[in-house]
C-alpha cells in the first residue's frame, strides 16, 4: 500500500495553521520531518509535541524570502536523513485590501513571500532531487487564485503564480520527480485577515468562523498526494468547505 513511512518531508510555515496541521499528520503517519518556520518558539513547540508522541521531527528558524534559509532547510534534511524526499511549500501571508489603500509593502510581502519563497525552494530542492533522482515538491495555492474577489486581486495573483511556476516546473521535471498543487478554500487559520485592513480582517474573520474548515482537512489533501506510489503525479487536489461558494 502506498504510505508517507520514513519519507523525509521538509514543509514551510509549520508553526501553524496549515504547516503545522500537516506536520503532525505525516509524523503519525511515520515521516520523518524537517520543519521551518520564523517565529522559533512557536516552531519549537511543534517539533517538542511531534516528539513527545513519538514522532521525528526538527525545526529551522526559515525565512522564505531568504534563500540562504531555505538551503538551510534542505541542507538539514540531508545532513539528519540523508536525503529528501518532499519539499511542501507552504510558508504564506494575506495582507489583504483595496487597490486605493496602496498598501505597497503588503503587496511586496505576498510576492517576496508566495512568489520569490517558492522559487528559492524550488533552488533549495531542485537540486537535491536531481543528484537522488527523485523528489516531490508540493506548492500550497489557493481557490484565490481561481476566483478572483475583492479586495484580493494581489494575493489571488501571487497564488495564481503559483500555479504558473508549477505547471512549468512540472514539464520540465521528467519521469523522477512529481509537483503538486494543493489549493485550498477557506480555511480556519490565524492568518485570515492578519494584516490586512481593518474592514477587509473583520470580514473575512467573520466568514472564516461561520463557514471555513480545519487546517486538517488541507493536511489530508496534502498527505494523499504525498502518499501515492513512484510514477503517480496528483497534478493539483482542490478542497473546500461545502458551504462555500
Amino acid at each position: 500500500m502506498p504510505t508517507v513511512q520514513d519519507k523525509v518531508i521538509a514543509i514551510t510555515g509549520a508553526s501553524s495553521g496549515i504547516g503545522e496541521a500537516t506536520a503532525r499528520l505525516l509524523a503519525g503517519r511515520g515521516a520523518r520531518l524537517v520543519l521551518g518556520a520564523r517565529r522559533e518558539d512557536r516552531l519549537n513547540a511543534v517539533v517538542d509535541g511531534i516528539t513527545a508522541h513519538g514522532g521525528n521531527a526538527a525545526g529551522v528558524v526559515v525565512d522564505v524570502t531568504r534563500r540562504e534559509d531555505l538551503r538551510r532547510l534542505t541542507d538539514t534534511a540531508m545532513e539528519r536523513y540523508g536525503r529528501l524526499d518532499v519539499l511542501v511549500s507552504n510558508a504564506g501571508t494575506m495582507a489583504v485590501s483595496p487597490f486605493d489603500e496602496l498598501r505597497q509593502d503588503d503587496w511586496d510581502a505576498m510576492v517576496a513571500t508566495h512568489v520569490t519563497g517558492l522559487l528559492n525552494g524550488i533552488g533549495a530542492a531542485l537540486p537535491v532531487f536531481r543528484r537522488q533522482g527523485t523528489g516531490h515538491f508540493v506548492n500550497v495555492s489557493s481557490t484565490a487564485a481561481r476566483v478572483i474577489k475583492s479586495p484580493q486581486a494581489v494575493y489571488a495573483a501571487t497564488k495564481a503564480a503559483v500555479h504558473v511556476i508549477s505547471e512549468g516546473l512540472r514539464q520540465e521535471s521528467g519521469p523522477g520527480l512529481r509537483v503538486t498543487v494543493v489549493s485550498p478554500g477557506f480555511t480556519h487559520t490565524e492568518g485570515v485577515g492578519k494584516g490586512a485592513s481593518p474592514e477587509a480582517a473583520a470580514a473575512m474573520t467573520k466568514m472564516r468562523d461561520e463557514i471555513a474548515m480545519p487546517p486538517s482537512a488541507v493536511a489530508s489533501a496534502i498527505g494523499y498526494a504525498i502518499e501515492q506510489p513512484a510514477g503517480v503525479d496528483v497534478g493539483e487536489v482542490v478542497v473546500r468547505p461545502t458551504a462555500q461558494a
